[in-house]
């Protein structure tokens, strides 16, 4: 007998679900984190970043085009040809371009980097500041009739000023770009970061669901292995109870038919000569004759349940005149009545092979006569060149699907099916009922014949 010794593999299966799982939360939460990080990036970084440059560019347009200006408040060669215009005339486009750079600077501030320190936004609030306290000092003096003053006063310090202002504006947008192509490099670090994190999460997922089938396949083979031992022996085991079923019937059947029949037997002629003995006036002769009945009548049920434990006809004339005396049998008992149909060019079934298809034949009427509820069945047998067929067929109640549990008289047709090396199916008919097929192959049958002989 074997003893299962593995374990269940339920646990680890569900130990490896729960720590699947965790992966897969864990790496979902940390893709949520590396993806919120980069939309913040892109947000407060990139996006404010290209903001503040467009915001510069506009600047660094009106710081030119002050300059222009002054270079064509500044050219000599109007000057010489006395074609000038008056610096008071330039005021007005000034005071324009103060409003448009104003405006532009005021709108950077709202978009300004984070990294830029305060003392880089203080010197270019300064430097705008004193650039217009220039301006506004140049003007004044072009009001008082001081115009060579004045423009001394824009070669040597508007002009200055202005340089400056553009270059820390032209400062500003280099750090800008380069503030922009780290945070490029930081994205691109993420994307690759997370594709990284992706293929090893791919990875240890198939590694994983790899490990986890391999664990199945080695379960389920062990089960399956288990399961198919516990067949062998359970079919070891039926064999070996119908082995003994029949040997024991056959060895009850022939004492009844051999000893109690022998000994019933020769009652019945002790009684007949001892009838013949007492004398015709004697009382005890009609005794005697009643008692030999009773004996006669023994003797008959004596042979009846011998034949019903082991038609000695099985061994004697085989299977097919065993069924001919065995269904009219069957007949008046229950009061069924059959339909006995046979075709096909017959071949001898004896030994082994008979004993379980009579066996299969005798289950199938029984279950007819208990469970059907028919007044009819039909019972055919079919020699082909390659089987022996053998249907019984009734319009009864039929099988109940759904009882839970199948009776011992279809577990033992099957087992014999098997043991015959054929195979056995329950139907149901159009008409309503059950039809019993047994097939038994022809080589199984001759098989059978051999050992029986041997």
């Amino acid at each position: 007998m074997q003893h299962s010794s593995g374990r269940s593999p339920t646990t680890p299966l569900y130990i490896g679900l729960v720590i699947t799982l965790l992966a897969v939360v864990s790496y979902s939460w940390y893709v949520t984190r590396r993806i919120a990080s980069l939309r913040e990036l892109q947000n407060n970084l990139i996006d404010r970043n290209r903001k503040d440059s467009l915001q510069l560019l506009r600047i660094q347009n009106e710081l030119n085009s002050i300059g222009m200006s002054m270079r064509d408040m500044l050219d000599v060669a109007a000057l010489e040809s006395g074609q000038v215009y008056p610096l008071t005339a330039w005021q007005p486009q000034f005071e324009r371009m103060r409003g448009d750079l104003e405006d532009a600077f005021q709108r950077e501030r709202q978009f300004s980097a984070a990294g830029r320190t305060p003392d880089q936004q203080q010197y270019l609030e300064s430097s705008l500041r004193q650039f217009w306290d220039a301006v506004e000092r140049t003007f004044e003096l072009a009001r008082q009739d001081k115009e060579q003053e004045a423009r001394q006063q824009i070669r040597v310090s508007l002009q200055a000023r202005l340089a400056a202002l553009s270059n820390a504006v032209a400062r500003l947008l280099v750090e800008n770009n380069e503030s922009e192509e780290r945070a490029a490099l930081e994205v691109t670090e993420i994307y690759l970061r997370v594709e990284r994190q992706a293929y090893f999460f791919l990875t240890a997922t198939l590694i994983a669901i790899v490990l986890t089938s391999l664990y199945l396949i080695r379960s389920n083979r062990t089960l399956f292995n288990r399961l198919a031992a516990l067949s062998r022996q359970r079919s070891e085991l039926a064999q070996t109870l119908i082995s003994t079923q029949e040997s024991t019937l056959r060895y009850i059947s022939r004492e009844l038919h051999d000893e109690f029949g022998q000994i019933l037997t020769a009652m019945g002629a002790m009684l007949g000569r001892a009838r013949t003995l007492a004398g015709e006036s004697s009382s005890l002769r009609s005794e005697l004759l009643e008692v030999r009945q009773i004996a006669q009548s023994a003797l008959d049920k004596v042979r009846s349940l011998s034949q019903a434990l082991h038609p000695v006809m099985l061994d004697e004339a085989g299977l097919e005149q065993t069924i001919e005396w065995y269904l009219p049998v069957v007949e008046r008992q229950t009061g069924i009545g059959i339909s006995y149909e046979k075709s096909g060019t017959s071949f001898p079934v004896n030994g082994n092979s008979a004993v379980h298809i009579y066996r299969v034949l005798q289950e199938a009427l029984n279950n007819v006569a208990r469970h059907a509820g028919s007044k009819r069945a039909w019972v055919r047998l079919h020699f082909a060149h390659d089987q022996l067929e053998l249907e019984i067929e009734d319009h009864g109640s039929g099988l109940d699907k759904d009882r839970p549990r199948q009776g011992l008289g279809l577990v033992a047709m099957r087992e014999r099916a098997e043991l015959l090396g054929g195979r056995i199916d329950f139907s149901s008919p159009d008409g309503g009922g059950t039809r019993v097929r047994l097939q038994v192959p022809k080589p199984s049958l001759s098989r059978e014949i051999q050992e029986s002989h041997a």
